[in-house]
């Protein structure tokens, strides 16, 4: 799967550093994820299943960070907590830090540990847990 030209476009407005770590993590997430829609959503890319978020990745002041939905259920001591439901990300200074084998250990357990941020709403902001 190629990145879409969204995103790509957001990479390229990008500073280089961030650019560069960016690129990478797009090329591994598509890799990964073959079956995930990808699109800009509230400013940022974002890979979906069936609708619902999974990962993506936004520039903040300390680099890039590499954001899973349901991450804080991964059991990975890298990823901190991130918002108020059960997101994890973990903040790249430098393409350097970027290790393929870790990002594609956590878009792994990314694909069977969901829980359904696309039905929050209708289910009245409660997550439910869905394991493939």
């Amino acid at each position: 799967m190629a990145t879409s030209k969204e995103i790509t476009s957001y990479n390229k407005a990008l500073d280089k550093a961030s650019r560069d770590i960016c690129v990478v993590l797009a090329e591994i997430i598509d890799e990964t994820l073959t079956k995930a829609e990808s699109k800009v959503w509230h400013g940022a890319p974002v890979w979906f299943l069936d609708g619902n978020p999974i990962v993506g990745y936004s520039k903040k002041k300390a680099g890039v960070e590499l954001l899973f939905w349901s991450g804080q259920s991964f059991d990975e001591e890298q990823l901190k907590p991130v918002g108020k439901y059960m997101a994890a990300g973990y903040v790249f200074a430098s393409k350097n830090e970027v290790s393929k084998s870790v990002i594609e250990r956590w878009i792994q357990k990314s694909r069977k540990i969901q829980w359904d941020y696309a039905n929050l709403p209708k289910n009245r902001q409660l997550l439910k847990l869905t394991e493939f």
